[in-house]
Order: structure tokens, then sequence, then C-alpha cells
């Protein structure tokens, strides 16, 4: 993994991607984004969220989504185009990472996460479900609020 363009494992127990395109230009979506702890105000699936600092590769984050909190890490942070963590809850390690690409009036947002550890890999098939639907609403919900907000 370099510094200018992160990848996720693809080897990993378990990994997932998802993408749309958003009717808001890549500034508007990324300022979404990155107000962490902002996510419960527009992600019915995050019950709480808490920035330990500015965004910048090293900040931590907690959030709540689920039955666990999430202890995240920034890692790479290229505004306003792409973000990544790393997180870990209940012996899951996880990497995610946020490309947001301009079109016209418009954002490509593609979205990536692997899961590792003994819990991924005892639960694959169940652990992939969760990570493709989270994945999914939360594109949705990311595109819902940016909208929103470009309209605005």
């Amino acid at each position: 993994m370099n510094q200018t363009s992160p990848t996720i494992d693809r080897s990993a127990p378990v990994a997932g991607a998802a993408e749309t395109s958003i009717g808001a230009l890549p500034e508007i979506v990324w300022d979404v984004l990155l107000a962490i702890e902002d996510w419960p105000s527009w992600n019915p699936d995050v019950k709480e969220a808490s920035l330990e600092g500015a965004v910048a590769p090293g900040t931590q984050f907690r959030w709540k989504s689920g039955p666990g909190t999430i202890v995240s890490t920034l890692q790479h942070v290229d505004r306003p185009r792409l973000v990544a963590w790393t997180g870990k809850t209940f012996g899951v390690k996880a990497f995610h990472v946020w490309r947001l690409e301009p079109r016209d009036e418009a954002t490509l947002v593609r979205t990536e996460e692997t899961f590792d550890g003994v819990v991924a890999r005892l639960f694959r098939g169940r652990m992939h479900k969760m990570l493709t639907d989270g994945l999914e609403n939360g594109l949705r919900h990311l595109k819902a609020e940016a909208e929103r907000r470009a309209r605005g």
C-alpha cells in the first residue's frame, strides 16, 4: 500500500465494494463524509460518533454501529478525493477506502472495505453479507445527505 493510492487486500477473508453517482460536487460529498461527528444525523446505522482531533492521518475516531463501538484511525486523507481508515471491533480488523471522482456536477463515489481476524474467518459468509449491506446502505445515506446539501 503506498501513500497516494491505498488499496484493500483482496485476499482478506471478507472483502466488499460498492459505488454510486451522487448529484453533488466532491467537496460537498467530502464535507458530509468527513464530518464524522455528524454521521448519526444522516446515517441511521450509526448511533454515535466522535473524532479525537483534526481530520488528518493518525487521528482516531470512535463510532457505534450495530452492537459494538468501532475504534478507527485515519490512514490517508487527500481532500476531496480519497480517505482511508483502519478499524477494530470484537476481534475484527477492518480497512476502508473511499474514492471521490468528479463527474461534471456530480461525484462518482467508490468504497471498498475488508475484514480480517479470527471472527472474519469463522463467520466469513455472514460477515460478507453484513459488509455488503453496510457499504450499500452507507452510500445510499451519503447520497441522500450530499444531494440534500447540494440543493440547499
